[in-house]
């Protein structure tokens, strides 16, 4: 779904766990009318017991609290955990659980990560409640406040409500959302909007980041954790960077959760560094976080501009045109590829052929797993 674009914001950039999750902390602890959450991943541990804790915390008190999870992604949060979330006066509800309805309808998930307080803030990104985010992945996430948390609280209503959503029983009681509150504008805020795909036919977030690939001026930069980009988009960069804009990708380093899709990815590195493309692995960690940036226009959030989100998932991310914000996600970039390892152009055309295997067989893979959708 592609939002109108709304005047008036205010967009904070939280890199990294040690900023985004205080200030989320924060935002829920101090939330006087509703909290909703949804989420990809939330897995038993030291993170899900403190978003918990938090949650509970705040329905005890008064605050009407809705926690939406992806029945896939939610997978490893124990069947205690489910309970206390309940008795403690958390409504929870799970997208699309797995069945054996649909094998199509069972790959749709929600990989949407929205957390909106009071109707006044809100928040996303590429996080989830599972401990690796604490300090084994990089991520980012930003602080929304202005007219357009609207449009994010309205993605969150639409799919509470949706025939896909079930409780723990299966059913499709909605439960109990609480009365909409809208948002302030700022005088001094920003243009922003609310980007979501949800699946092949509606990808407003791919079509979006193509007219920005076709119409930068100086310079696109991109990071993604899942590198394995459509024909599309592989020549948009390589038109773009033939025509003298500065393209470059912040990619994963050999820390990865899924090694086999880095090798299906890499088959393109020559093609793009050809063009003049720069590549640059992260080496210091896993770097989960998924951002661009085209001149002032940045984009923040959920999709990781691969075969599988745009084709299966359900995604959103906020774009904004704002200087400050502009600035200083360059500057993140700028800090991030000086902790990365550039991929050498001469270097990467005299690679070994245990590394071609490797991408030819995954490669091949992908290809396969690509017509069947």
């Amino acid at each position: 779904m592609q939002n109108a674009w709304r005047e008036g914001n205010r967009f904070t950039l939280l890199p990294e766990a040690t900023r985004f999750l205080p200030a989320m902390f924060e935002a829920v602890h101090s939330a006087r009318h509703y909290v909703l959450v949804e989420l990809y991943l939330m897995e038993s541990g030291e993170l899900a017991d403190q978003v918990s804790d938090a949650l509970i915390e705040a329905a005890q008190r008064g605050v009407n609290v809705c926690l939406l999870l992806d029945g896939y992604g939610s997978m490893g949060l124990s069947k205690n955990d489910r309970q206390r979330l309940k008795q403690g006066g958390v409504q929870l509800r799970f997208f699309n659980p797995l069945g054996f309805h649909s094998l199509t309808l069972n790959l749709s998930r929600d990989h949407r990560k929205i957390v909106v307080i009071d109707g006044e803030l809100a928040f996303t990104g590429g996080f989830g409640a599972v401990d690796e985010f604490l300090n084994a992945w990089y991520e980012i996430a930003l602080r929304i406040d202005g007219p357009v948390v609207a449009d994010w609280e309205q993605l969150f209503r639409r799919l509470w409500n949706s025939r896909l959503t079930h409780n723990e029983k299966g059913d499709k009681s909605a439960g109990t959302l609480p009365e909409r509150r809208e948002p302030r504008a700022h005088a001094d805020g920003v243009p922003g909007r609310a980007m979501s795909a949800r699946g092949y036919r509606y990808q407003a977030i791919r079509h979006s980041l193509h007219e920005r690939v076709n119409h930068a001026q100086t310079q696109l930069w991109l990071c993604t954790p899942y590198f394995v980009p459509t024909f599309a988009l592989r020549r948009r960069l390589v038109r773009a960077a033939r025509r003298g804009i500065d393209v470059r990708l912040l990619l994963p380093g050999a820390k990865h959760d899924h090694p086999s899709v880095r090798f299906a990815g890499q088959r393109f590195y020559h093609s793009l560094l050809k063009a003049g493309v720069r590549i640059y692995e992260f080496q210091p960690t896993f770097i989960h976080a998924k951002f661009v940036l085209a001149d002032e226009w940045v984009s923040i959030g959920s999709c990781n501009f691969d075969h599988w989100n745009l084709h299966w998932n359900l995604e959103a991310n906020q774009e904004a045109m704002d200087p400050q914000l502009a600035a200083e996600v360059r500057e993140l970039f700028e800090r991030n590829f000086a902790a990365s390892q550039e991929v050498d152009a001469a270097a990467w055309a005299a690679r070994p052929w245990g590394q071609r295997i490797k991408e030819w067989i995954y490669g091949l893979l992908d290809g396969i797993i690509t017509r069947l959708k």
